[in-house]
């Protein structure tokens, strides 16, 4: 399969990513409200924000708040310090730009994976291709890979990708790092990694995500994005959360424990579980298409891939009445 594009988006509906529940209710007008969507990868117990003062809605963040923001999360992900540190409101504006601060290169995508690697650095003008394994991007001027990988959950060294960029480029998108036993990376020269606030604390419509990168390269990316890129309210959130510890590994066990018993109840179901995150698992089922309708007929949003019909993607349920509401339609 080595060079071969693979997509993980749903060409057949136009559907890019999960969340979109108005693509949901197009696909099932008939199924019952409210809806529960399982199409995400996000922590559906969100972290217990203090009250946001008002001030962080009436006035633009200051640079001493930026800073604060910047030193909570080097602290949290282990980067050197706050100047290897770029705050951005979500990931994926960090993956689109960072196509546009390099020239013309010869790209290399680990998947399938994350459609929006290889479509930003396309849109940019490089030149992409898609391998499955990362031994195959020699030669490469650019080396992207998720790790853990979305579907499949995947996991790649830093170092091992380095060794093949060869002194090229390597984007390392740890998304779904936070929650999982995987040793974080630390940015150095050749290395941006990418880290998702939202996805981890539950917190995804404060679109705040990071890059960390060496500092001259820290700087171009940050200058790209402009001043006061994040709102006063993601900084307040990111102060908040970020330096507790206790809570993420609370979270990390209470996920994996509960994505354990989303692989039991598809294994139950006649389903083979072929990889995951603690957020989210993937799975291979005799008749994808039949389940996927029965479940949107229920009101239950999944992933499903143009490219494998027998495969849908859970997102964990948040709480007792979902989890029986899952377990009624895979019984």
């Amino acid at each position: 399969m080595g060079g071969r594009e693979v997509l993980t988006d749903d060409s057949r509906d136009g559907i890019a990513h999960g969340g979109d529940l108005d693509a949901a209710r197009r696909l099932f007008p008939g199924a019952p409200e409210p809806w529960l969507d399982l199409s995400t990868g996000i922590n559906p117990v969100p972290y217990p924000l203090p009250p946001l003062i008002a001030s962080a809605l009436y006035r633009l963040p200051s640079p001493a708040d930026l800073a604060r923001l910047k030193s909570a999360a080097a602290e949290a992900y282990g980067a050197p310090g706050p100047d290897h540190v770029v705050a951005a409101p979500g990931t994926q504006i960090l993956i689109e730009t960072l196509p546009r601060l390099m020239p013309p290169s010869r790209v290399t995508v680990v998947g399938p994976t994350y459609a929006e690697h290889a479509a930003a650095w396309t849109r940019s003008g490089h030149t992409v291709r898609m391998v499955t394994d990362p031994r195959e991007a020699e030669g490469a001027d650019v080396v992207v890979a998720v790790s853990p990988n979305n579907p499949d959950g995947r996991v790649f060294s830093a170092e091992a990708l380095a060794r093949v960029a060869g002194g090229g480029l390597v984007v390392l998108d740890q998304a779904f790092a936070d929650l999982e036993a995987v040793e974080a990376a630390r940015p150095g020269l050749g290395l941006v990694i990418l880290r998702s606030f939202g996805k981890t604390y539950g917190l995804a419509g404060l679109r705040l995500g990071f890059a960390l990168a060496e500092p001259a390269l820290a700087r171009r990316i940050e200058s790209a994005l402009g001043p006061w890129a994040v709102s006063g309210p993601a900084i307040a959130a990111g102060c908040a959360a970020l330096p507790d510890a206790a809570w993420r590994r609370e979270a990390a066990a209470a996920r994996a424990k509960d994505a354990g018993r989303l692989d039991r109840m598809i294994g139950r179901a006649g389903g083979r579980v072929t990889g995951g995150t603690a957020l989210f698992r993937t799975a291979d089922f005799p008749d994808g298409p039949g389940l996927f309708r029965a479940l949107g007929e229920a009101g239950i949003y999944v992933r499903r891939f143009s490219e494998a019909p027998e495969r849908l993607r859970f997102g964990l349920p948040p709480d007792k009445a979902a989890w029986c509401r899952l377990s009624r339609v895979l019984k």
